[in-house]
């Protein structure tokens, strides 16, 4: 019966992107052929409303199909009308569509740091690239170190989409660890946390360096599963336990704003002030008791 559930709730996902999609689609052939920025910044405000429609469309059917034991902590005072950067660890796909459901409505339009390879995912692949969400590429450390210039394909990347991010109200959402969590890829790694990967300091980085002054904060979320291993499918099928989404509003440091990740100082401080956030939120996952 819960598998009989979770091809229920694909098809609504399917049907959801499909009505949504098809007039993003078109909107987004009109943005191609529009020559300003000016023009395309009015074009590319109504793909954000196309694209939230289709998220509070998800939410909706997600609340009242599924529906989901999702525990939410979550500060007051945000606005859909300011800019802020959100950070989160990382367990399963499922992180995304909660995240979502948590926030959707209290920050404005989401944009994801997203592997190169989901542009080709149909029809969602096109829409992110539309709504310009950065696409990263994925390299080794022994093909940085052969070929150095193709790292700066990523702060590229990320470089545009802060300047346009400028122009609108924008949370920008970052999984710091670059990967989902499994016991094994804590172990290849040596993480020093119990829950967690070693989170990565560069993206995050660069955004408040490009777009520091424009934050109005950063927010530290941290997601928690009753079940140790949580994947998509089970949340689609309504098999998954209970969810905790904490958030908390940092203030961002002034000495953020005064210096650069390529100087070596700064980056050992950035990394460090990073690295005491994570052994916070791996106690607080340590620590958390359901009730």
């Amino acid at each position: 019966m819960s598998s009989l559930k979770g091809v229920v709730s694909v098809g609504l996902l399917v049907l959801n992107t499909l009505f949504w999609g098809v007039p993003l689609i078109a909107l987004t052939a009109v943005k191609l052929m529009t020559p300003t920025r000016r023009a395309r910044r009015y074009l590319l405000a109504g793909l954000h409303r196309l694209a939230l429609g289709w998220i509070r469309t998800n939410n909706w059917w997600i609340r009242r199909w599924l529906q989901p034991r999702i525990h939410q902590s979550v500060p007051e005072g945000l606005s859909p009308d300011q800019w802020y950067l959100v950070i989160a660890n990382h367990r399963s796909w499922t992180d995304i569509m909660v995240t979502l459901f948590t926030l959707t409505g209290r920050v404005p339009m989401p944009k994801f740091f997203l592997k190169r390879e989901l542009i080709f995912v149909p029809i969602i692949g096109l829409a992110w690239w539309a709504l310009e969400f950065p696409f990263m590429r994925r390299y080794d450390r022994e093909t940085l170190t052969r070929r150095p210039r193709l790292a700066a394909r990523d702060r590229e990347a990320t470089r545009r989409m802060c300047e346009r991010a400028r122009e609108m109200p924008m949370t920008i959402y970052n999984f710091v660890e670059g990967t989902r969590f499994t016991p094994a890829k804590r172990q290849a790694q040596s993480s020093p946390f119990e829950h967690l990967l070693r989170p990565k300091a560069g993206g995050m980085a660069q955004v408040i360096g490009l777009l520091g002054d424009r934050l109005d904060g950063i927010l530290d979320v941290t997601l928690h599963y009753r079940r140790r291993a949580p994947n998509f499918w089970d949340f689609l099928c309504g098999r998954e336990s209970d969810i905790a989404v904490m958030v908390r509003r940092l203030e961002e440091p002034a000495w953020m704003q005064e210096g650069s990740y390529e100087d070596a100082q700064y980056k050992e401080r950035f990394y460090s002030w990073l690295n005491a956030l994570w052994q916070e939120k791996d106690e607080a996952l340590s620590s958390f008791s359901w009730r």
